[in-house]
């Protein structure tokens, strides 16, 4: 049997009618392309099936278009959501993805160097890892973009508007004539968990009310079950914020399990907005992230920092998405 000959440049190049140089510049993302025949080629790349040769790419510009995420769990949906995310934006701009856990400190160090070896052009550090990133070192010759992480002149900062997200759910549960809001937090080593304590709290203080004490979580849905049971024994507890959609399934659960009445007895909001969250019992009220924004925009910072750009600091708003799970205050 015969092996099929691989497409070349050449190929290309005679199906579009232009020179190979002119083809190496549109494989290679060169601005000396005009648009009309850019689209030519691209057309003529397409009919035949060309896919450009990535290790020679490399050799010839010095990049290996792949990107790096670090990530500290795959478990979160959160986090999962954001790996499709990135994912899906990298591939639409010709990028490579190459995926590490790092849990502390010293594990980032390690995948930093994993990624380094890998000849990575950039990573991005997601959520829980960052908070390790913001206590390393800052990795030599390896540009960063963080996702959910305070303002850190070493890298490019993404991240939702976690504060006001916050801030429009306590405020919806206020508005429904509930006397106060109480918060079934996250992690407290987390940034996103602290940007929606702080958007809670400054709702609550802002509209002159006590805040009631904080119980926390850890994003699963069995840590919202186990610190549910706790809120659900208290009657003065009337609604509740939970700063994700895992931990609202479980306080859903514990308050069932008390024969507390969503929404007749306690009101109940999430955060992310996740898949499922339309489909529990009742349908969740919650604060929708933008993923998708989130990813492309983290990509986006990313090859414009490898590009030589500054890097960005950029906040996706969030929505209050409005469901069954709220009503109003008795």
């Amino acid at each position: 049997m015969t092996a099929e000959k691989r497409v070349s440049m050449r190929d290309v190049a005679l199906l579009a009618g232009v020179s190979g140089q002119t083809v190496s510049r549109v494989v290679n993302e060169s601005p000396r392309v005009d648009p009309a025949t850019r689209q030519r080629v691209e057309s003529a790349m397409a009919r035949l099936g060309y896919r450009p040769h990535r290790a020679a790419r490399a050799l010839r510009t010095g990049r290996s278009h792949t990107i790096g995420l670090v990530v500290s769990t795959l478990a979160s949906v959160g986090n999962s959501r954001m790996l499709q995310a990135v994912a899906d934006a990298a591939s639409r701009r010709g990028y490579a993805l190459t995926v590490v856990t790092a849990a502390d400190a010293d594990a980032l160090g390690a995948a930093f160097d994993h990624l380094r070896d890998q000849g990575v052009d950039g990573a991005i550090v997601l959520n829980e890892a960052t908070a390790a990133a913001r206590g390393a070192a800052s990795p030599s010759g390896l540009q960063l973009v963080v996702v959910d992480s305070p303002d850190d002149d070493r890298f490019g900062v993404v991240q939702s508007d976690h504060d006001a997200g916050a801030r429009a759910a306590t405020t919806h549960l206020l508005d429904l004539g509930h006397p106060t809001v109480w918060h079934l937090a996250g992690p407290a080593d987390s940034y996103a968990a602290a940007e929606r304590e702080r958007g809670w709290r400054a709702a609550l203080e802002g509209a002159g009310l006590v805040v009631p004490p904080v119980v926390h979580g850890d994003w699963t849905s069995a840590s919202g079950h186990r610190q549910g049971r706790t809120l659900a024994e208290r009657p003065d507890v009337s609604a509740v914020f939970a700063a994700n959609d895992q931990m609202a399934l479980g306080l859903l659960r514990a308050l069932a399990e008390a024969g507390r009445d969503v929404p007749g007895d306690v009101s109940v909001v999430g955060f992310d907005d996740i898949a499922d969250a339309a489909d529990y019992l009742p349908p969740l009220t919650t604060v929708r992230q933008d993923f998708d924004a989130l990813g492309e925009r983290a990509v986006d910072a990313l090859i414009g920092e490898i590009d030589g750009d500054p890097g960005v600091r950029e906040t996706v708003p969030t929505r209050l998405v409005v469901r069954e799970s709220t009503g109003p205050g008795r």
